[in-house]
């Protein structure tokens, strides 16, 4: 098959990341007034900024606005919440969305930042148009919608469902434009610019080119053992990350001459605890990247010189997702117990929290190749 020029070329964003003046600078006591009025049974030891009125059941996704600060959140509890972050730090709840009939598992922003779509458990993807506040059905599953892409360069939504299938859709027309079958239920899903992988149960990896989006260019399993829990496009287009239930990452390269690049990493374990990789997120202007964990641990990464860039101090409760804003600058995520351990752990009495963490340039800015590499490189 003609890949007309393969996945290589000019994916970052260049816009500069704020060192420890920008985001939040200016809003020292007002965040230490939210701490205070903080559950105590959930800590937030790097001091990161605290959303008020977030999500009253499990946030399942996160997802900032390429135009504005924009910040929306999914969850349990049927609702897409928008939230205006302003430079002080402060999150102020801008809207609400109660159109899902069932619990919300995923969104994505158009581009144009006008409007969210979002998807779930009533087998439907909703559009939500901020302007007008009006919502209406764009897609339709057999089974829930796990993921969602917006795919600009033909400007169709992408969605993965449970119903082994991933469907992409004018919004504009009811019946999808063409469909995917995929040999097991979506997973995980990620898109930069022509490359889209999709990671499925039983550790089915799906490379496509947006060229030829109904065909796989490449159908692969997982080089972890383990199931496949997140995924993240490299934003040269050239590789991708695989996060599992196992805490371990791969670093996977498309083409088979990048073949020796490949390799993997151990992450989120204490002693010997193992926690899953729930979020893996690309900086948009560094291209290095941040892990989440079920053990409430975010921490930075350079996949180049092979080292971790920052460790950060663990929460109390797991991280269920995270994203950086459209500049870098911010980084937010939600502390929500993810149900890994059941319904009678004590975990499940937590709050469920998003907090918005200021990026300094030192903690995402790639370093110097270190000669013993990751921990854990295997």
């Amino acid at each position: 098959m003609s890949f007309g020029g393969g996945f290589g070329g000019g994916g970052q964003i260049q816009t500069g990341v704020g060192g420890g003046g920008g985001f939040g600078a200016a809003s020292a006591l007002n965040n230490q007034q939210q701490q205070g009025q903080q559950t105590q049974t959930q800590s937030n030891p790097n001091n990161d900024y605290l959303v008020q009125s977030s999500p009253q059941d499990g946030i399942t996704s996160l997802k900032w606005s390429p135009q504005a600060n924009f910040l929306v959140a999914t969850g349990w509890d049927n609702k897409v919440l928008c939230y205006d972050v302003q430079p002080s730090g402060q999150a102020l709840p801008k809207a609400a969305m109660e159109a899902h009939e069932a619990p919300v598992m995923c969104s994505v922003w158009s581009p144009d930042g006008s409007a969210v779509f979002s998807g779930g458990c009533d087998n439907q993807a909703k559009k939500w148009d901020l302007g007008s506040n009006q919502t209406t059905q764009v897609a339709q599953h057999d089974a829930p919608i796990r993921h969602m892409a917006w795919i600009p360069q033909h400007n169709i939504l992408c969605t993965g469902s449970w119903d082994k299938t991933l469907k992409y859709w004018d919004t504009r027309q009811p019946n999808p434009v063409s469909v995917a079958q995929l040999p097991e239920r979506c997973y995980a899903l990620d898109v930069s610019n022509n490359l889209l992988v999709c990671g499925t149960a039983e550790r089915h990896i799906l490379v496509y080119n947006m060229q030829n989006p109904t065909q796989p260019y490449k159908q692969l399993y997982s080089p972890l053992k383990y199931q496949i829990r997140c995924l993240a496009a490299f934003p040269d287009q050239s590789g991708y990350l695989v996060g599992s239930i196992e805490g371990r990452v791969a670093v996977q390269h498309v083409e088979d001459n990048m073949k020796a690049a490949n390799f993997t990493f151990k992450c989120h374990r204490e002693q010997n605890d193992i926690y899953a990789v729930n979020a893996i997120a690309f900086h948009p202007t560094f291209g290095t990247f941040v892990t989440a964990g079920a053990d409430g641990n975010y921490n930075f990464w350079d996949k180049d010189s092979k080292q971790r860039l920052k460790a950060m101090s663990k929460i109390s409760c797991p991280i269920s997702c995270g994203e950086f804003n459209r500049d870098g600058t911010i980084y937010a995520y939600a502390a929500s117990y993810e149900w890994s351990k059941g319904g009678d752990n004590q975990m499940s009495n937590q709050p469920n929290n998003i907090y918005l963490h200021p990026v300094n340039e030192t903690e995402v800015k790639p370093r110097q190749k270190s000669p013993s590499g990751l921990s854990g490189r295997r």
